[in-house]
């Protein structure tokens, strides 16, 4: 091929073919250190996106997700209540192992949980990779000092410090607001859903013109109780789905105003042009609490359950030019996946004796051979239905030992044959019982070794 002779001096050519290699270096860098988006949902049930099989619900933004990347099948939350799988997703380590095996709570009677002063958490192993880090939303894993989320590395904080809100608008738990930004005590008027969703765009839209990438760890209150969605929301539920109950239109409304507001946070990264260059990831922190309308498909329970209702929960995932549109992924995989999934997208490196595994193989769509996993869930109680005791399951292979009540005698399952846990095995299948039981036996020892109160 013959090429037309330049007119270009020799040192202008030179220039030249130096931008040309700076910008390719720099739009390389900039695909190496994604933007990451990372929305957690509370009390979300695996049926409860019209993208896991929900019919009188719709969710297009979430499902949007999924559409432009990935969508788990196995996916599970670490624990069935919040603290601790918040906890296992910014630790990548079991609850336990955390030191957050139960709720963490206002009153230190009930409380069952103490973030390990030792752990270093995602916000402080980005910034080995140059990452601003920014938490949007509710907190619940410490009100002292040290474990405000400002204290365990964040650079920025607008959200709720505590657990649950009493109320959407007035947002207080037991008469205290817990309300900040950074360390200063705030008093917003407006639904809490609609407050950190704009707070989240406020955050997109400062970023860009940063040079230094950020990630924005959102995380909702809604759909947890109360179920109290704007008056607006439930008209349109109740308008468009004739014959829906009361309970059910109120939680449809409360998910859907969520999803409302996660569009608006996509839409900010569009309209900001850093869309295409974030990592976005969204799952719930535990399944739906049943006896409030939550549809966890056909599983067993839901929310504060080791059953499949409690712990297994929608996830999707995008990344624009890396996960292929409408891929899904049937590999069991669990919260606290995610944070060795960013460090070895990021080619960080990291000392921490993570629990959790890398799933970014599967993200890029190619599969890989792994060892049989032994997967752990435990959730420490108060109250007189667990004494300050524990529950807690073991998955191996399609094999799940359980035991839902510290005071009822350990289930066996088998997930493939059974996955809605309908047949007990513990008396049938004794071999695996006792492996299952005295591997469940050595875990539980392993969580003593870690205080979850403060010293």
């Amino acid at each position: 091929m013959n090429y037309p002779e330049t007119k270009l001096p020799p040192l202008r050519m030179f220039v030249g073919f130096l931008a040309v290699l700076l910008l390719c270096s720099t739009v390389g860098a900039a695909a190496d250190r994604p933007n990451i988006l990372i929305i957690l949902a509370d009390d979300l049930g695996y049926g409860d996106l019209s993208s896991y099989g929900g019919k009188d619900i719709r969710t297009p933004n979430v499902d949007g997700i999924g559409a432009r990347g990935m969508r788990f099948e196995n996916f599970y939350a670490n624990c069935p209540v919040c603290s601790p799988t918040r906890a296992s997703l910014l630790s990548g380590r079991y609850p336990a192992m955390a030191g957050v095996p139960g709720v963490i709570r206002t009153h230190a009677t009930n409380n069952w949980g103490y973030l390990r002063q030792d752990a270093r958490l995602l916000p402080g192993l980005l910034k080995k990779a140059g990452y601003h880090t920014a938490i949007v939303g509710k907190w619940h894993l410490g009100l002292m000092e040290e474990n405000h989320p400002l204290s365990r590395g964040f650079d920025f904080f607008h959200g709720f410090l505590g657990d649950m809100m009493d109320d959407y608008y007035k947002h207080r738990r037991h008469n205290i607001n817990y309300m900040r930004k950074g360390r200063e005590t705030i008093d917003p008027g407006g639904h809490a859903t609609d407050l950190f969703s704009d707070w989240a765009v406020d955050y997109i839209l400062s970023r860009k013109e940063k040079k230094e990438p950020f990630c924005l760890y959102l995380a909702y209150n809604a759909p947890h109780t109360p179920i109290q969605p704007p008056k607006e929301w439930v008209e349109k539920i109740t308008k468009r789905q004739p014959g829906i109950s009361g309970k059910r239109a109120k939680l449809v409304a409360l998910i859907e105003h969520m999803d409302h507001g996660i569009g608006k946070v996509l839409d900010a990264l569009e309209k900001t042009g850093q869309a295409e260059n974030t990592l976005v990831i969204f799952t719930s922190d535990n399944g739906g609490q049943v006896n409030v309308g939550a549809n966890n498909g056909p599983l067993k329970a839901g929310k504060g359950t080791v059953y499949e209702g409690g712990i297994k929960v929608p996830a999707l995932a995008s990344w624009p030019g890396r996960i292929a549109p409408g891929s899904n992924c049937k590999r069991v995989s669990l919260t606290m996946d995610i944070l060795p999934t960013l460090l070895e997208a990021l080619s960080v490196t990291s000392d921490e004796p993570f629990d959790g595994v890398s799933f970014l193989s599967e993200l890029r769509g190619k599969k890989r051979a792994e060892a049989k996993r032994e997967i752990y869930f435990i959730r420490r109680e108060g109250g007189t239905a667990y004494g300050g005791k524990t529950i807690e399951a073991l998955r191996w292979g399609n094999w799940k030992l359980l035991q839902n009540s510290p005071f009822q005698p350990l289930e066996l399952y088998n997930l493939e044959a059974d996955p809605l846990e309908a047949t007990n095995l513990a008396g049938k299948e004794r071999g695996v019982f006792r492996d299952l039981s005295a591997r469940l036996r050595r875990e539980l020892q392993r969580y003593g070794t870690v205080p979850w109160q403060k010293p």
